[in-house]
Order: structure tokens, then sequence, then C-alpha cells
């Protein structure tokens, strides 16, 4: 179902970016797009450093706002931890000359302005306003009862940190792996624990039934099934398949896999229909598959050794992004590159978050159900 929100008021506007976001952006720009009277979402940014071309800034927003379908109008607001400064003439509003340049340029997109919004400690405040002054934020009107909204009350970045793990759980997941390691990298015919040899049977006898297993019941504390799940995410051949297919289904994740062995091995091209989901182009993944995905991810980097982590910590990134979640992605990305700063899949991605690139199914209207 479609929840359809109204607003007619700056008030109402500010009530309701929360709920279009899923959390209350902090040190952001959100952009609203608009198809007329109406807006599906809202896409957030960073504010912009002190050093940062304001222009050339605001240009790379717009083009990230513009990939949005029918776009013909859009709102914007800022959310800062800065003050309005009184000035002689009376307020200035933080970050006005990015704003000012953000409009222009938007304007010049044949982009109509619906709202341009600054909410700081103090208040919230009109850009558009030719004497601007602040408003209590207990003015901000939010709404009540709107179906299928959680608690949006924490920032962009709530629900990125990893779920917790102990010593233990690192140990027994890092011993599993070093024999399972040692069952599907080392000698034939050596002593290897038959727990681990058993494990490795699986994932080498059907890896993409072990990678839809994992979705329906999560690795748990069976450290061993998350030793398989690490192994298959360092490897970029296995890692790409498990994450297409994840995006997918089990029989487009069969094919992705016998086509990246087959590149791997010097036979043959990746059909570009892999490429395009890696991109986030096609069908719109279901996100409660994605979202359980994540979730796998999230818990064996949390319970991995830390040279072991990069892998899960990508597939995490990635999977964040193609869920239209790039600040969590970043996270995941960055502590990929602490670990690995050589580390391609991470690079790549984080050039994605970089550029503002999104993929293109975060763009579409959610299909009624």
């Amino acid at each position: 179902m479609t929840t359809i929100i109204r607003s007619t008021e700056p008030a109402d506007l500010l009530g309701l970016v929360p709920l279009l976001a899923g959390f209350t952006p902090r040190q952001s720009l959100v952009m609203l797009p608009f198809h007329g009277s109406r807006t599906q979402g809202a896409m957030r940014v960073d504010l912009p450093d002190p050093g940062v071309d304001q222009d050339a800034f605001a240009e790379a927003a717009l083009q990230a706002l513009l990939q949005v379908p029918q776009i013909d109008a859009a709102a914007v607001v800022v959310y800062t931890d800065e003050v309005a400064q009184s000035i002689p003439d009376g307020l200035l509003l933080p970050h006005l000359p990015f704003i000012e340049a953000l409009l222009e340029v938007g304007t010049q997109a044949g982009l109509r302005i619906v709202e341009a919004l600054c909410v700081t400690p103090q208040g919230w405040a009109d850009y558009l306003d030719d004497l601007p002054s602040v408003h209590a934020r207990d003015s901000i009107r939010h709404p009540s009862d709107v179906p299928g909204i959680g608690d949006v009350t924490g920032d962009q970045l709530s629900g990125a940190d990893l779920p917790p793990s102990d010593l233990v759980e690192r140990e027994h997941v890092g011993r599993a792996l070093r024999e399972l390691e040692a069952a599907l990298d080392g000698p034939a015919g050596a002593d290897h624990n038959p727990l681990a040899l058993m494990v490795a049977e699986v994932v080498l006898d059907d890896l993409p039934c072990f990678a839809e297993a994992l979705l329906e019941i999560p690795s748990g504390d069976d450290a061993y099934s998350c030793a398989a799940l690490l192994w298959c995410l360092n490897r970029p051949t296995l890692r790409d398949a498990i994450l297409v297919q994840w995006a997918t289904d089990l029989e487009f994740g069969r094919d992705a896999l016998a086509a990246q062995l087959r590149f791997s091995g010097g036979h043959g091209v990746v059909p570009d229909a892999i490429g395009e989901v890696f991109l986030g182009r096609g069908p719109r993944p279901d996100a409660d598959r994605l979202g359980c995905a994540l979730q796998v991810v999230r818990s064996a980097a949390a319970r991995a050794p830390r040279d072991a982590k990069p892998g899960a910590l990508t597939a995490a990134a990635w999977l964040a992004w193609a869920l239209g979640r790039s600040s969590h992605a970043g996270r995941y990305v960055d502590q990929a590159l602490e670990i690995d700063p050589e580390h391609s899949m991470a690079a790549l991605i984080s050039s994605i978050l970089s550029a503002g690139m999104l993929p293109q199914w975060a763009l579409q209207r959610a299909r009624a159900t």
C-alpha cells in the first residue's frame, strides 16, 4: 500500500521529512523531489565542508536529484548544528551561499522550488523569506498514526553499528574459519576437522543453495556457517554471485555463479545483466530479501576476525546502498578500507558513494501490493 501524505505549510513539511526519510537527519541536506503536488521520498546528502566549492557541490547534488523520474519541483531542507547569526539587516541563516547556489541551479534546470527551509538548534527558518525569522522547533507539526511508520527519532547513522559480539563468539568463528580454509584451500587427503569438511562440501556442492538458505535460517550461533560465508565473501567471484542472487533470486544466482566462474577461468565475459544488477539497474529487488541479506552479513562481519572482515563489510556496504541507505553504506565501506586500503570492491563502492550515484531502483516508486 502506498501512503499519500500532503502538506501545505512549512511546519507541516518539516514534520513529514523524518517520515519520508525514515530518520531525523542531522548535518544534512534533504531534497524532496516532487511530481506535481506529490512527493514519494527524500534524498539526503552530507552538508558541504567549508572549503568545498559551493557551486560544484550544488550542481552535483542537483544531478543526483534529477535522477528521479518525472521530477518537476523540489523542496530542500538543511539540518545543521550551526545557529543563525544576527547581522545589522536581520538574521544570516547557516549555509546560505550553498542554498542560494543550489536554488539557482535548480531553477535553471526548470524545477519549481516548493520550499527551502533550515532547521537549527534554535528552531527553523525559511531561506526564501526576505527577512527570515526563527520559529520554535515545537511548532513543527508531526503527523500521527501514519501506517507502516516506525521510530524515526534517530539520525541517518542510527542502526549502522554492527550487532554486538563477544570474544568467545569471535574465537569460535576464527577457529572455524581456519579449519574451513584448511579444508577448502589445503592439500587433499590431509587430516581435517570432519565438521569443516562437511561444511566445505555443502558450499562447494551448491553455493547458491547455501546462500539462499542463509536468508531462511541465518547463521545464528553456527560458527561454521558464518565462517563459510566469510570465506565466500572474501573471494570476489563468489561474493559477486551471492550478492547478485540476493538482489534477484536463486535461478539468477545460479546463472551468475556459472558466468563468474567461466570469466575467472578466462572463458567468456560476464553478461551485461549481471553488471546491471551491480549498478542498481533493472527490476526493483525485494526490500525484505535485501534487508535479510544485510542482517546476515552484518552479523558475519561482527563475529569475524579483523583480517576476515573486509569481504562482509563490503557486502554490507553494497546491500545498504542497494536499499537506498547510502549513509550506512559509507560507514561499512570506510571500515573495510581501514582494514584493507587496497580492497578493490570497497574502493569502487566508495567512489560510487562519493559521486552521489544512487541505484535506479531506489528511485522507482514501490509497487502497490
